[in-house]
């Protein structure tokens, strides 16, 4: 067999080779193996110094054809590679565009978070702001400040949750209530005040209607010129705005709490029917919330004046209002993290409550 039809061998093997590669590292291999510097081309171009100078040159010269050949098929293979490698990816990374957008979202708000929002909608809408306060209390802020007697029984233990003494016979204690903040925002705030404190608040407590961690949020209002019929209004607002109804009788009785005077329980009309209440339709009646004019050790407690300025004060349990607007009937179920409990009663996360499209749609 000649030179040439060796050449002609060799070429077709090394081809064949380039073209079976299934991938670029089985594709480089074979390059290497034909046009590597121990590739056999490259073997067959270190012979070419012992030939004469007339065979060597027209060896030289098909070499070098082969050569270029095998370097034009390598290329061509790599752009098909390339090619079915694009495809098989466009293939497997296919988007269904009937399919939802994102997966369906497994959390769900708690209803006292929703409620919280609910309340705080309405009562900015009402021109108040948010104050805040520690949830670990002194004596002062939580009891004295808010005219609450050394007897009185949310003093004791089996009501308090307090801490261990300390030296200076002083205990801290967690807040029974979100009163305090009002203490502290008339420490630091010229009137006029208007502000709601939603919060937890601690007690020894615990049944189907009370918790020992539960949700409150109270009101203050502080001017030269607020009165009962403003702390009516109020209410009222609220309330139809909270139970979206449009309207609601209302009753005000009289009552007593430390910090408040006078003070009243208030009530709302409602009617039992087939286990639910319904707010603002029958004869009868439910309390939800307590409420007074501040009283005026309590103003001057806050560093103000109660000649000058006078206000009105009340406290809701946010999760009695969860319970009584959306049917729960155990409080407890609030704080078990059952998650088919919040499934059924939790709400979306971009079910933002809005006065305008509707708290709770």
């Amino acid at each position: 067999m000649s030179e040439e039809q060796d050449l002609e061998t060799l070429e077709a093997a090394l081809a064949a080779a380039i073209e079976a590669a299934e991938d670029e590292r089985a594709l480089d291999e074979a390059r290497v193996k034909a046009l590597g510097k121990k590739g056999a081309i490259s073997q067959l171009m270190k012979e070419l110094g012992k030939l004469p100078p007339e065979a060597r040159k027209a060896r030289g010269q098909a070499l070098n054809a082969v050569k270029q050949r095998l370097a034009a098929l390598v290329e061509d293979r790599k752009r098909a590679l390339k090619r079915a490698a694009l495809e098989r990816r466009l293939q497997a990374e296919q988007v269904d565009v009937t399919l939802p957008p994102r997966p369906e979202m497994q959390g769900s708000v708690h209803p006292v978070s929703h409620v919280w929002e609910e309340v705080v909608e309405i009562f900015a809408d009402l021109g108040f702001s948010v104050a805040e306060g520690p949830h670990i209390e002194t004596d002062w802020y939580n009891f004295e400040a808010l005219n609450i007697p050394p007897e009185h029984p949310a003093r004791q233990e089996h009501d308090t949750f307090y801490f261990h003494e300390k030296a200076d016979g002083t205990r801290k204690l967690l807040r029974t209530h979100t009163s305090p903040v009002q203490i502290r925002t008339m420490e630091t705030t010229e009137p006029p005040i208007r502000i709601i404190a939603p919060g937890r608040t601690f007690r020894c407590d615990s049944d189907q209607t009370h918790t020992p961690m539960f949700h409150q949020v109270e009101a203050l209002v502080i001017d030269e010129e607020t009165h009962m019929g403003h702390l009516k209004w109020t209410l009222e607002e609220f309330c139809k705005a909270f139970f979206e109804t449009d309207t609601v009788k209302m009753r005000f009785r009289a009552s007593h709490f430390p910090f408040t005077e006078p003070s009243m329980e208030v009530d709302i009309n409602c009617a039992w029917e087939g286990g639910q209440v319904k707010v603002g339709e029958g004869d009868d009646w439910l309390e939800i919330l307590g409420s007074g004019m501040v009283h005026p050790n309590v103003i001057r407690a806050g560093g103000l004046d109660p000649e000058r300025y006078q206000g009105y004060a009340f406290g809701i349990g946010l999760d009695r209002l969860a319970m009584l607007k959306y049917g729960i009937p155990d409080l407890r179920a609030f704080f078990e993290s059952d998650l088919r409990w919040l499934r059924h009663y939790g709400f979306s996360a971009l079910q933002v409550p809005t006065l305008a499209g509707g708290l709770s749609a």
